[in-house]
C-alpha cells in the first residue's frame, strides 16, 4: 500500500517529468549553438597562447628561481609536501641518512649484552651526529624514557589493565615535554629475568638512539603525579648516572634499601657503556651469578633474599669502586626522583586543594591553554610553590610514584598490605595524575576513585 506521501511525491515527479518533455526540443537548438561557439574559442585561444610571448607570472606562483629565492634568504619559503613531512614537527629530518660509514655499518658492532664491549662510543657517537646535524641542536637535553613488561599476559586478571593505565601514565608525560619513548616487552638475554631484564634493555636503547644524550629508565609499575615538573637536567651535568636514594644508608648503614634501581638516569655515553657490563657482570646469565649472590648477602646484612639483585649490585658499586663508579652517580634525595607510594597517596587529596587554592589567587594558571604549551606555566607554578616543600613533610605535586612491592602484574603483592589497598591506591595515583592531563581536553575526574567519570571544566575554573 501507498501512503498519501508518497502518492503525492510520485505525482510531483510525474509532473516534473511533462514539463522536461515540452521543452526538450528547445533546450536542444540552444546546446547545439552554445557548444558550437564553445569550440570556436577554445581553438582561437590555444592558437594564441602558442604564439605569444612569456606569459606574465599568476600571483598563486613564483617565478623566481630557487637560486635567486636562495640567496635573498628565502629558500625555506617554499616547501615539498615530501620535505615537509621528512622534518616533523620535531624539527628532525628524518629520512636524510647519508650512505657515508658510521659505527652501524660494522659486522662485530651487536646489541647483546653478553657481545664484547663497545669502545670509542663517544666518538661514534658524535661522528654520527655529525652526518646528522638536524638532531644535534639541543642534543645536550635529548632523552629518550625506557620502560617495559613482560612478553606474556599477567596472572594478575587485571594485571594488564592496569600496565596499560601505567603506560598511558608515562605516554601522557613523554608528550607534553617532548620526550621519546620506547616500550620493550620481550627479554633480550633470555636469562636476565625480572630486574635484570632492565640492563640489556637500556645498552640496545643506547645504540638504537645515538641522538639521545639520556636513557631515563622507569619500572613498568611507577607512574607520573606531576605533568609539569621537569627532570633539573643542569644538575647532572657532572654526572652519568642518577638514582634515587640516601646517602647516610649507603655509606654509614650499608643498607641495600638505600637506594631504589626501578627509576634511573643515565648518560649516553662510553662511561655508561662499560658500567652496564660491569653492572650486568652480576646476573644471571653470567658464571659468577652465585658467587656475586654470596657477596652482596655478606656486604648487606639486611638482604631479605640470598640471590644477586641489580640494586644490591649498584650499591656495591658504589661502595667499593666510588673513585671508578661512584663520583659519577649523582644521588638524588631532593625530590621524589621516585618516590614510595605508601608515603604519597594518602596526601593526593590535600595536594589537590593546596593547588587549587593557588589556582583561584592567579587567573594566569586558570587560563585555558593548548597542551602543547603546557611548559608556559611552569615558571609560574614554581614561583608560588617554592616553599612547598619536597618529600613527606611538603604539599608539592610528587614527581613519580612508585608502587614497589604491589606487583600488578603478577598480583604477589608483599604481604604487609592486601591487594585492594595496592589497586586503590594505584588508581588514585593514576587518576591524579590523569587529571593533570584531561583538564586540557575540558574534563576532570571528580572523584580519584572512578576513574570511569568525567565532568566538563567550566570556564575560568576554580575561580
Amino acid at each position: 500500500m501507498v501512503s498519501p506521501e508518497q502518492s503525492q511525491n510520485q505525482n510531483f515527479s510525474m509532473a516534473k517529468h511533462s514539463a522536461r518533455s515540452k521543452t526538450t526540443s528547445f533546450f536542444s537548438d540552444t546546446l547545439l549553438f552554445a557548444g558550437g561557439a564553445l569550440v570556436a574559442f577554445l581553438v582561437v585561444w590555444a592558437l594564441w597562447s602558442l604564439f605569444s610571448t612569456t606569459p606574465s607570472p599568476t600571483p598563486s606562483f613564483s617565478s623566481t628561481s630557487f637560486s635567486e629565492r636562495k640567496s635573498a634568504g628565502l629558500e625555506s619559503a617554499v616547501v615539498s609536501p615530501l620535505q615537509s613531512c621528512a622534518v616533523g614537527a620535531s624539527g628532525f629530518d628524518m629520512v636524510h641518512d647519508p650512505t657515508d660509514p658510521n659505527f652501524y655499518d660494522d659486522r662485530k658492532l651487536s646489541y647483546s649484552i653478553e657481545a664484547p664491549p663497545i669502545k670509542n662510543w663517544d666518538e661514534k657517537r658524535r661522528d654520527w651526529l655529525k652526518q646528522h646535524p638536524s638532531f644535534a641542536a639541543g642534543v645536550e637535553n635529548r632523552i629518550l624514557l625506557v620502560t617495559g613488561s613482560q612478553a606474556t599476559p599477567c596472572k594478575n586478571p587485571i594485571g594488564d589493565y592496569l600496565l596499560l593505565k601505567f603506560f598511558k601514565n608515562k605516554v601522557d608525560y613523554c608528550r607534553r615535554h617532548g620526550i621519546d619513548i620506547f616500550y620493550n616487552n620481550v627479554l633480550l638475554q633470555p636469562k636476565m629475568f625480572s630486574f635484570w631484564a632492565k640492563t640489556p634493555t637500556v645498552k640496545a636503547a643506547m645504540l638504537a638512539h645515538p641522538e639521545a644524550e639520556w636513557i631515563w629508565w622507569v619500572d613498568s609499575d611507577a607512574a607520573f603525579t606531576d605533568m609539569d615538573f621537569k627532570l633539573p637536567l643542569d644538575r647532572y651535568k657532572a654526572h652519568n648516572l642518577v638514582i634515587h636514594g640516601w646517602p647516610k644508608l649507603i655509606y654509614e648503614k650499608k643498607s641495600w634499601t638505600s637506594i631504589n634501581a626501578g627509576v634511573f638516569l643515565i648518560r649516553n655515553c662510553q662511561w655508561a657503556m662499560d658500567f652496564i657490563d660491569v653492572w650486568a657482570s652480576m646476573g644471571p646469565q653470567d658464571p659468577g651469578y652465585d658467587k656475586w649472590g654470596e657477596i652482596l648477602s655478606t656486604t648487606f646484612k639486611d638482604k631479605i633474599f640470598p640471590e644477586s639483585d641489580d640494586q644490591s649490585g649498584l650499591i656495591y658499586l658504589l661502595l667499593k669502586e666510588k673513585e671508578k663508579w661512584g663520583n659519577k652517580i649523582y644521588v638524588e634525595g631532593e625530590y621524589y626522583f621516585e618516590g614510595y607510594w605508601m608515603e604519597i597517596v594518602g596526601r593526593l587529596d590535600n595536594v589537590t586543594e593546596r593547588y587549587m587554592e593557588i589556582e583561584k589567587r592567579v587567573g594566569r594558571l586558570r587560563r585555558r591553554h593548548a597542551e602543547k604549551v603546557s611548559e608556559s606555566n611552569i615558571p609560574v607554578w614554581e614561583e608560588y610553590l617554592k616553599d612547598a616543600g619536597f618529600g613527606r613533610e611538603g604539599w608539592r605535586r610528587p614527581f613519580i610514584t612508585h608502587f614497589t612491592g604491589c606487583q600488578p602484574c603478577s598480583g604477589d603483592h608483599n604481604k604487609m598490605y592486601s591487594g585492594q589497598t595496592c589497586f586503590d591506591a594505584m588508581q588514585k595515583a593514576l587518576t591524579f595524575a590523569d587529571n593533570q592531563v584531561l583538564r586540557n581536553y575540558g574534563f576532570m575526574h571528580p572523584d580519584l576513585l572512578d576513574p570511569s567519570t568525567v565532568n566538563p571544566v567550566p570556564f575560568d575554573y576554580p575561580s
